[in-house]
């Protein structure tokens, strides 16, 4: 469908893209991967048609239409929500004025018998079939379950652009851009500004309603969930494989170590040929085995290996200084603007060395919390931070916030304070900002830089409160690896803002939801809260159904009173339909006894499992074991038994509930 032929592009006399050449099929759904700065953006404007290649070229048929959604723009602030997505359909109006344009020239034209008035003619009748075509589908329907889809409300509707933030803006966007339908969607980070349930929903709708898509994330689990192709881009080339993502880097490990396999044993067959060359070449009777043997190696077709990115992310948070039992106490805290509730009632205390996920809908108050807490903002109700705390904090919009217009270098030697700043250098080389990466201009790195670069500042002094909203925005994959491990590893307490489901899963044991004015506590990690979340709704439409048939049993009741001479059949009919309803519900009960009973089931078999290998390692260190990896892994596991013994807790209780 568009095919990208031999592809050249160059900064600064600088390779970044290098002879690359692919196709995109219809119904492709491609991930575009790589480390920051590879080029995956630049990939998808040369495609998008607003930059051009160094040499190459992309062909594109002229019926097919792209969509392309960039990580950064802007949008109108003259019109309100509904007036801006309405936008997504002008190309049927366009329509109507090339239909417009053609009636009027076969009204003044006569040359009824030339083979351009039988042009026209089948131009028109073509256009006014698309045109009849696009106007049987409910347009107005369709925008409305798109913005409901990407969590507006219908109260938002009216609404001008201008009161959205830059996130919102981003999600009107998107949704002009799923309206259009184009045959080949470029999508450019699209879950950054997303809530969880949001990101949900543009899975489903990208799996089953898009056509060809080609889509750069670094949220693993929706590129699992969407793409069944990944193109990686590496040291200026790419490597195309059939797969998703999980299954991309599994193939990816293999086929490197079977090239490096290879690799390695016709390197020693050559040393091998060659010492027999040299040992022999002088002797007349070995002659003949020589020449042999030196021909052998000329014809001898070279095996390479791929040439592996071996730049590496070193991120350590600088050890916490030990802070009160508990860092954040919350009391009825709550927090409006005008008329406007975000949340109330807000009550919870975070120990030391937990580490808590916020979650819910963007709007829910998720970032505002963290500003009361931060101190930015005026609330209602106590918010007491513990002894000692020192709080490091991410913002949202911290990459953001960087001066575009000094060196990466400056920017960190302005924020560095006493010895610290004769470490500047080292410090950028572990970040991958080594040698002439350090005096690049801030306003020309790609949002994975600024925000690694942002993240430098954070590790400047030493914290023992962690507060990261949204820290993986724009990261690649294996710095949010690097970042998880470096989290995980941290010995103080952490609340993380996000809605990257892959990054929070194994590195949270409590999860916070924050919707409907109010914020909730979930004992386990983030999948575990996920489904809870499920049962929940399910139980929920269950009690909904419960009065639905008493309010039907009262009404037939009193009509019994009204006619009994009639009615008796009537009565007799409904019972059936009764027995038939509470059957069905009740084989939907048993069904949620049975997968809690599971649960319960399996959380016994964590806890019991953890147990045994806590008991494995105390042993270990009553027999006089003084390794200290033993005394990091006793730590780890004792953390993972309490989250465990968490989840059991919670598995006992949802099943007694049931």
């Amino acid at each position: 469908m568009v095919s990208i032929q031999n592809l050249c592009v160059e900064f600064s006399a600088r390779p970044l893209l290098d002879d690359i050449s692919y196709v995109i099929n219809r119904k492709d759904k491609i991930a575009l991967v790589g480390k920051n700065g590879a080029g995956k953006s630049t990939m998808l404007k040369i495609i998008a048609g607003l930059q051009k290649p160094t040499s190459g070229h992309v062909s594109v048929p002229q019926d097919i239409t792209i969509g392309y959604l960039p990580q950064q723009m802007q949008t109108s602030d003259t019109v309100t929500l509904v007036e801006e997505v309405r936008k997504a359909f002008a190309h049927i109006e366009e329509m109507h004025r090339q239909l417009d344009e053609m009636n009027t020239q076969l009204a003044e034209r006569t040359d009824y018998e030339s083979d351009s008035y039988q042009q026209l003619i089948d131009s028109m009748t073509q256009l006014t079939e698309r045109i009849a075509i696009e106007e049987t589908e409910n347009h107005e329907a369709e925008m409305e379950k798109t913005l409901l889809g990407l969590g507006f409300t219908r109260g938002d509707f009216n609404r001008p652009t201008l009161e959205f933030s830059g996130g919102w803006r981003m999600r009107v966007e998107l949704a002009k851009l799923l309206l259009t339908h184009p045959d080949l969607l470029l999508l450019d980070e699209p879950t950054n500004h997303l809530d969880i349930e949001s990101i949900q929903w543009l899975e489903n709708f990208l799996i089953s309603k898009a056509n060809a898509v080609l889509l750069v994330s670094h949220d693993r689990a929706f590129l699992d969930n969407v793409t069944n192709r990944t193109i990686e881009i590496s040291l200026g080339k790419i490597n195309d494989y059939a797969v998703s993502y999980t299954k991309y880097v599994a193939l990816r490990a293999e086929r490197l170590e079977q090239q490096m396999r290879a690799y390695r044993n016709q390197q020693k067959q050559i040393q091998d040929t060659e010492e027999f060359i040299e040992r022999f070449r002088y002797k007349a009777t070995k002659s003949v085995q020589v020449q042999s043997r030196i021909k052998q190696l000329a014809k001898l077709e070279r095996i390479e290996v791929d040439e592996v990115d071996t730049s590496h992310l070193n991120l350590r948070f600088p050890p916490a200084p030990r802070s009160g039992d508990y860092p954040i106490i919350a009391d009825g805290v709550g927090k409006a603007y005008g008329d406007h509730q975000v949340f109330d009632g807000a009550t919870f205390t975070i120990k030391r060395g937990e580490k808590v996920a916020f979650v819910g809908k963007n709007g829910e108050g998720k970032s505002t919390l963290v500003k009361c807490i931060m101190g930015e903002i005026p609330f209602t109700g106590t918010l007491k931070i513990g002894h000692n705390v020192k709080i490091g904090y991410f913002a949202q919009n911290q990459a953001q916030l960087l001066d575009g217009d000094i060196t990466v270098f400056d920017t960190i030697d302005r924020a560095a304070i006493g010895e610290i700043r004769l470490k500047i250098r080292d410090i950028l080389g572990a970040f991958m900002f080594g040698g002439e990466a350090s005096d690049k201009m801030v306003r020309v790195l790609s949002g994975g830089e600024k925000t690694r670069l942002a993240m430098i500042r954070l590790l400047l002094q030493p914290v023992n409160l962690l507060i990261l909203d949204e820290p993986t925005n724009h990261l690649d994959m294996a710095t949010k690896d690097v970042l998880k491990q470096a989290i995980r590893d941290f010995d103080g307490t952490v609340i993380l803002v996000s809605h990257d489901r892959e990054f929070l899963d194994g590195l949270v044991e409590k999860v916070y939801e924050f919707g409907g004015g109010k914020v909730r506590e979930c004992l386990g990690g983030i999948y575990e809260f996920l489904e809870k979340k499920k049962i929940d709704s399910l139980a929920e439409l269950e009690r909904s159904r419960t009065p639905d048939t008493k309010s039907t049993a009262t009404q037939e009741s009193q009509q019994d009173k009204k006619s009994d001479k009639t009615d008796t059949a009537a009565d007799n009919a409904a019972e059936p339909q009764q027995r038939r309803l509470s059957y069905a519900e009740q084989k939907e009960r048993e069904k949620l006894i049975r997968k809690a009973r599971k649960k319960v089931a399996d959380a016994e078999a964590e806890v019991s499992k953890i147990e045994e290998q806590v008991k494995e390692i105390e042993t270990r260190l009553n027999n006089g074991e003084t390794d200290t990896e033993l005394y990091t892994t006793h730590a780890a596991l004792t953390r993972s038994l309490e989250n465990a013994m968490s989840m059991w807790e919670l598995a006992v209780m949802e099943a007694e509930s049931l």
